[in-house]
């Protein structure tokens, strides 16, 4: 499976965690940033995933921001995208089942 992702300052690490485990579960990771921990902005990091999940470029999305809501607002503008913040593997399963999510949504902090 082909996934993008990214974070801002406030999920960079859960971000760097995440690339990790999928990379050894042999999906292709697509690594958007934020590539250190300095403050930036989310919307265009959401955009970005968003943008590429809508298009076909990769197959699901993951965001990461201090609570994955605001990425959650800015990646569900991008017509056609459908992100959920989730904080178990039953929620995250039933909003790709039923809700077609495709960019899964998750808070650090």
């Amino acid at each position: 499976m082909r996934v993008v992702i990214a974070a801002d300052h406030g999920g960079y690490t859960l971000k760097n965690a995440v690339v990790a485990h999928l990379r050894a579960a042999g999906h292709e990771v697509v690594d958007l940033g934020t590539h250190d921990g300095a403050s930036c902005d989310y919307p265009p990091l959401a955009h970005d995933v968003a943008g590429r999940v809508v298009r076909g470029e990769a197959d699901r999305g993951v965001l990461v921001c201090g609570t994955g809501q605001g990425m959650a607002i800015a990646a569900n503008k991008v017509p056609g995208v459908r992100a959920a913040v989730v904080a178990d593997t039953f929620s995250a399963e039933m909003a790709a089942a039923h809700n077609d999510a495709r960019i899964l949504c998750l808070g650090e902090r």
